[in-house]
C-alpha cells in the first residue's frame, strides 16, 4: 500500500473535493446536506476558509486525492476566537485505510500551529463508529449527544459532540489573537 501524503489543497484540488464530498452527501450521515454541492459551491466554501488562514488540508495517495479535512469557525462570536470544529472526508475507496486519521492527526497541529485552544467535532449518527472512534483515538472527549437533530435518509439522526484541547486549551490565557472571525 503506498503512503498517504497530507498537503494543503490548493485550487486544483477542488475538483476531487467536490467528488469526496458528494459521495459522502449521498452515502452517509457525517453531513446533513442532502444535495452534494457543485464544484463551485466548494471552491468558494474552501476559499471562504483560507482567507482566514485556516487549514485546509488534502491526503494523496499515488498522486490521487482519497480525503481532504479542514478547520471552520466553531460560531461567530468573538468569543469562540480560540475554537474551530473539524471536518474530515474521505473518499469511498479510502475508508478504513488510516487516510482519516493522518488528516486530522496534520489537521490538530495545523490548529495548534495557530495558537487555537480548543477544537471540537460534531459527529452525525451516534452509531457512526469510525469516525467516533477516529477523533476519540486522537484524543477527543465524548461531551454529549444531542437526539434527532437532523433526518436524513428517512430516520432522525443524533448529534455526538467531542472536543479537544490544544495548546493546553482552558488552564491559561492565549497567547495568539485568535480568529478573524468577521465575513466567514
Amino acid at each position: 500500500m503506498a503512503a498517504i501524503t497530507i498537503r494543503p489543497s490548493t485550487d486544483a484540488d477542488v475538483s476531487a473535493i467536490t467528488a469526496i464530498y458528494g459521495w459522502n452527501v449521498l452515502n452517509g450521515l457525517g453531513t446533513f446536506e442532502e444535495v452534494p454541492p457543485d464544484a463551485a459551491e466548494m471552491g468558494r466554501r474552501r476559499a471562504a476558509f483560507l482567507v482566514k488562514g485556516l487549514p485546509y488540508l488534502v491526503a494523496e495517495r499515488d498522486g490521487v486525492v482519497v480525503g481532504y479535512a479542514y478547520a471552520g469557525p466553531f460560531r461567530l462570536r468573538a468569543a469562540y476566537r480560540y475554537t474551530v470544529e473539524d471536518s474530515v472526508y474521505v473518499g469511498p475507496d479510502a475508508v478504513g485505510k488510516g487516510v482519516g486519521k493522518a488528516l486530522l492527526s496534520a489537521l490538530i497541529d495545523a490548529c495548534e500551529a495557530l495558537g487555537l485552544r480548543q477544537i471540537c467535532a460534531v459527529i452525525g449518527d451516534s452509531g457512526n463508529a469510525a469516525s467516533i472512534g477516529l477523533h476519540a483515538a486522537l484524543g477527543f472527549e465524548r461531551k454529549g449527544v444531542f437526539p434527532a437533530m437532523g433526518y436524513k435518509f428517512g430516520r432522525w439522526v443524533d448529534l455526538v459532540w467531542m472536543q479537544r484541547p490544544l495548546n493546553g486549551g482552558g488552564s491559561r490565557d492565549p497567547d495568539a489573537p485568535g480568529l478573524e472571525l468577521s465575513g466567514v
